[in-house]
């Protein structure tokens, strides 16, 4: 039984929500560890196609628990290793899980929260969230999230932001990268959420996990030999799998494919 965040299995999506409204969802060694059970478990489950991670309260997440953030600065280098090993581990389950991941950001976010955003592979936030990379603010650096960051909005903006450690409205977080979406207010989040959730459950889930990899594989390198003859393999192997000669034939022959049914 998870003590600081929420989960939840419908219809083909899981649910992940961080619930410590009253330390704005802040992140803390527990959270942490909770984070990591859930996304395995969402992985491991036949049944969920999405992962949508949330948070109640007013606030998507505050970044690191100051009271966390105390006791670590009491500790040893080993204890504060394991510590942010384990922030890395986190963000790292997200970024990679083999199913689509949907941030659903209501409100605020700072810190290891913005982490969580960039590690997501699609987000929408309200209008009037704010964003924020405050570690240097606080002495410290955001180095577990920086992976993630600098893949959603790029080297030079991150210098900015990581370096100023300033606020940033919901139409900088679009205009950077950061979130795909932005909308009026929860319940045109909701909706919005629910658009991407159909349209993602529209799409075969191991092409949708091949998809994944194959971004991974091919950002940021040059466009080598060896990057065109792995994508040339790629496509040939996954073109003789079951679940493509089922979408094909389901598209000629105008219908759902049966991984449509299974989530209906």
């Amino acid at each position: 039984m998870h003590q600081n965040i929420l989960t939840e299995i419908d219809a083909g999506v899981g649910i992940v929500t961080l619930n410590r409204a009253d330390r704005h969802n802040a992140f803390d060694d527990q959270t942490i560890v909770e984070l990591i059970d859930a996304m395995d478990a969402m992985e491991r489950e036949p049944d969920v196609r999405v992962v949508v991670l949330s948070s109640t309260g007013k606030s998507f997440s505050a970044g690191a628990d100051l009271n966390w953030m105390q006791r670590a600065a009491a500790q040893g280098f080993d204890d504060n290793l394991r510590d942010a090993r384990n922030l890395a581990e986190m963000l790292r389950r997200i970024a990679q899980s083999p199913k689509p991941t949907v941030a659903r950001v209501q409100g605020p976010a700072y810190g290891g929260g913005v982490g969580v955003i960039a590690a997501c592979d699609i987000a929408v936030a309200t209008f009037d969230a704010q964003f924020a990379l405050t570690e240097v603010k606080l002495g410290i650096i955001p180095a577990a999230i920086s992976p993630h960051v600098i893949a959603a909005i790029g080297q030079r903006h991150a210098r900015r932001y990581m370096l100023t450690a300033e606020r940033f409205s919901a139409a900088e977080a679009y205009r950077l990268g950061l979130i795909h979406e932005m909308v009026a207010d929860a319940a045109a989040l909701d909706e919005a959420v629910g658009q991407l959730v159909d349209s993602l459950l529209r799409n075969g889930p191991q092409a949708q996990r091949a998809c994944k990899a194959l971004i991974g594989a091919v950002a940021g390198q040059p466009l080598a030999a060896e990057v065109i003859e792995d994508t040339a393999q790629r496509i040939a192997k996954i073109r003789a799998t079951d679940e493509a000669k089922e979408g094909m034939a389901a598209f000629l022959e105008k219908r759902k494919p049966s991984w449509m049914a299974r989530t209906a």
